[in-house]
């Protein structure tokens, strides 16, 4: 029993790899289109992102420190404790894209369109990548709403956690993928 239970959770953990590697290949892709559109003559030169961005970079740092302490917790037995933090990581997913909205927000009060006659190249890039970003970070608050359930219910225990770890490895790929998109847009924009 115990063998088909590890089984299946090497399976698990392998399905997640694969599904970050084909969504780091996906960014991969949009930033090398960014990257060859600088040459285009409607590219915009010195392109500032909105300064709501900024905010929610340092967001979603911090969601990841709390779900570290969150599986720290867990690893200790003291579900309450890593129940709260956890909650706290999915309030923090959901600020974060709030403060995207705020941006795309920005950007149209400064009359910087995705498309049409005030749309900018630079910005509708910007657009693209944060939404389909935006889809993944809530594919990672819906997963962590799932494992806080989980979680209240004693699902999970130091000795039982790969749901708990699953979720929290996709949480954190998408924090570090926005760090790196983030940077990204900033010295290539």
């Amino acid at each position: 029993m115990n063998s088909e239970k590890n089984k299946r959770n090497k399976a698990l953990k392998m399905m997640l790899w694969f599904g970050m590697a084909s969504l780091f290949m996906t960014f991969a892709g949009l930033t090398s289109a960014f990257i060859v559109s600088k040459n285009r003559e409607d590219w915009i030169e010195n392109f500032n992102l909105p300064e709501a961005f900024n905010y929610s970079l340092f967001i979603i740092v911090l969601s990841s420190i709390l779900l570290f302490f969150s599986k720290k917790y867990l690893q200790r037995n003291e579900n309450k404790k890593s129940s709260v933090l956890l909650f706290l990581v999915i309030i923090f997913g959901v600020i974060f894209i709030i403060l995207q909205i705020i941006g795309f927000d920005q950007f149209i009060k400064n009359n910087i369109h995705f498309t049409g006659p005030t749309s900018i190249i630079n910005a509708s890039f910007v657009y693209l990548i944060a939404a389909v970003h935006i889809l993944h970070v809530i594919a990672g608050i819906l997963s962590l709403f799932f494992v806080f359930f989980k979680n209240l219910k004693g699902a999970y225990n130091n000795n039982n956690f790969t749901g708990f770890d699953i979720a929290a490895t996709f949480w954190h790929f998408i924090d570090i993928l926005w760090i790196y998109l983030f940077i990204f847009l900033v010295f290539f924009g």
